[in-house]
C-alpha cells in the first residue's frame, strides 16, 4: 500500500454512511430493471451472432487479401464481443432476473479455453470477494509479477514486463492456468487430487473444442483458403487476448490503485468492502464505443462495487458513484485509454526492480507480505 492510508480522514460512521449511499444506489437500479434491458441484451447477443458468422464466411475466401482483412477485423470484435459484453457480464449474473435459460449464468458458455464454472469461481466468488488483497486475490498479477513496493523483491521480478506481454498474448490460456491454480496444483501428490485432476480434465476438453472449432473446422471448410484462415483465426484469438489483458490491467494496475494486506479485512464491514472496491480499481474515460467494447469495464469501479448490475447501467450509475468520491474526498482513478495503459505497464517495469529505498517494515507485515 502506499505510505499515507488515501483514506485515513473517514470515519467508521462516515464509511458505514458511504456504504448505505452505495445500497440505495443498487437497489435503484435493481427496483428499475425491464424489458429495455433485455432487449439491450438480446439484441448485442444477436448482433455478435451475426458479425461471426458473416466474418467466418467472409474468411472462406481469405486467401484474397481484401477478405483476409476483412474477415479477420470482424471476428477480432466479435470474439471481443463474446468475451466482454456478452460472456464476462451473463456469467455475473448480471441478466439472471430475466428468467431466460438461454441467457443465464447456469447455462452460458463462452468463446473461451476457461470452461465458464471454473471461472465464475476463481473470479465472481475469489476476485471480487478479496479485490487487490495480497495473498488473497490472484488476479493481482496472476501470481507472476510482484505488485506492491512492500513485497519482498527476487531476481525473477526482473523479467515480469516479458512474462506479463506473454501473458497478454495467450491471455485466455493464462486465465484457463489461473482457473486451475496450476501454479499450487504442479506439486505430485497435489496433480493426484481428484478434484484438480477433474477440473483439469474440464479444462482440456474445453481447449480441445476451442482448437478443433477455430484451427480445424473453420480452416478445412475454407478448401483452398485453410492457411490463411487459419492465420486470420490466431490473429482473431490474439487480438482479443490482448484486448482483454489490457482492459483488466487498466482497470487494476494503474498507478494510484491501492492493494491490501490480508490482516485489513478480518472483521471487514459492508461499508469497508465498498471502500476497498472504490480504492482497488481505476476507469477508462471514452466513448460508447469505447465502453461498449470493454464490456462496460472501462466502468471498473462501478463494476466492482456493483457487479451484478447490468452493464449497460454502469454509466448512469457512475454519475452517482463520482459524486460519492467528491463527497467524501476520494480519489477516482479514471482516464483515457493510453494514459491508463502506460501507468499499468509503468507500475510493472518499476516494480520489477528492487527498490531504491527498502521501507522499514513491522515484524507482522514484513511475515505477511513474504507468504504472499
Amino acid at each position: 500500500m502506499t505510505a499515507i492510508d488515501p483514506t485515513a480522514h473517514l470515519t467508521a460512521e462516515q464509511i458505514e454512511e458511504l456504504g448505505r449511499e452505495l445500497d440505495a444506489i443498487r437497489d435503484e437500479v435493481l427496483a428499475d430493471r425491464g424489458e429495455k434491458d433485455a432487449a439491450y441484451i438480446r439484441k448485442v447477443i444477436s448482433a455478435q451472432r451475426k458479425l461471426e458468422l458473416v466474418s467466418r464466411g467472409v474468411l472462406l475466401f481469405s486467401i484474397f487479401p481484401p477478405a483476409w482483412l476483412l474477415g479477420t477485423a470482424g471476428l477480432s470484435v466479435a470474439k471481443i464481443m463474446d468475451n466482454m459484453e456478452i460472456g464476462h457480464n451473463i456469467l455475473h449474473g448480471q441478466w439472471d432476473w430475466m428468467r431466460d435459460p438461454k441467457i443465464h449464468s447456469t447455462t452460458w458458455e463462452w468463446d473461451h479455453v476457461s470452461p465458464s464454472e471454473q471461472w465464475k469461481h476463481s473470479h465472481n466468488e475469489l476476485h471480487h470477494t478479496y479485490t487487490n488483497v495480497i495473498g488473497k486475490d490472484n488476479d493481482l498479477g496472476y501470481g507472476i509479477m510482484r505488485v506492491d513496493e512492500d513485497q519482498k523483491w527476487h531476481p525473477f521480478h526482473l523479467g515480469q514486463p516479458l512474462w506479463n506481454f506473454l501473458n497478454a498474448c495467450f491471455f485466455e490460456y493464462g486465465i484457463a492456468a489461473y482457473d486451475l491454480e496450476l501454479g499450487k496444483n504442479l506439486h505430485k501428490r497435489r496433480r493426484k487430487n481428484p478434484e484438480f485432476r477433474a477440473r483439469a480434465k474440464a479444462v482440456g476438453r474445453k481447449i480441445r473444442k476451442q482448437v478443433l472449432k477455430d484451427y480445424v473446422i473453420h480452416p478445412l471448410l475454407s478448401g483452398p483458403s485453410f492457411l490463411p484462415t487459419l492465420a486470420a483465426t490466431f490473429t482473431a484469438n490474439l487480438v482479443r487476448n490482448i484486448w482483454t489483458h489490457s482492459v483488466i490491467m487498466c482497470g487494476h494496475f494503474p498507478e494510484g490503485v491501492q492493494v491490501f494486506e490480508r490482516h485489513s479485512i478480518k472483521g471487514e464491514t459492508r461499508g469497508q468492502w465498498y471502500l476497498r472496491q472504490m480504492m482497488g480499481s481505476a476507469n477508462i474515460s471514452g466513448s460508447k464505443a469505447m465502453h461498449f467494447m470493454t464490456g462496460n469495464l472501462s466502468h471498473q469501479i462501478e463494476h466492482h462495487l456493483f457487479p451484478d448490475l447490468p452493464s449497460n447501467r454502469y454509466a448512469e450509475v457512475a454519475v452517482k458513484v463520482r459524486a460519492l468520491f467528491e463527497k467524501y474526498e476520494l480519489e477516482y482513478v479514471t482516464g483515457p485509454l493510453p494514459k491508463q495503459v502506460f501507468s499499468a505497464w509503468h507500475k510493472v517495469f518499476r516494480l520489477s526492480l528492487p527498490n531504491k529505498k527498502p521501507k522499514v517494515k513491522t515484524p507482522d507485515r514484513e511475515q505477511e507480505l513474504v507468504a504472499a
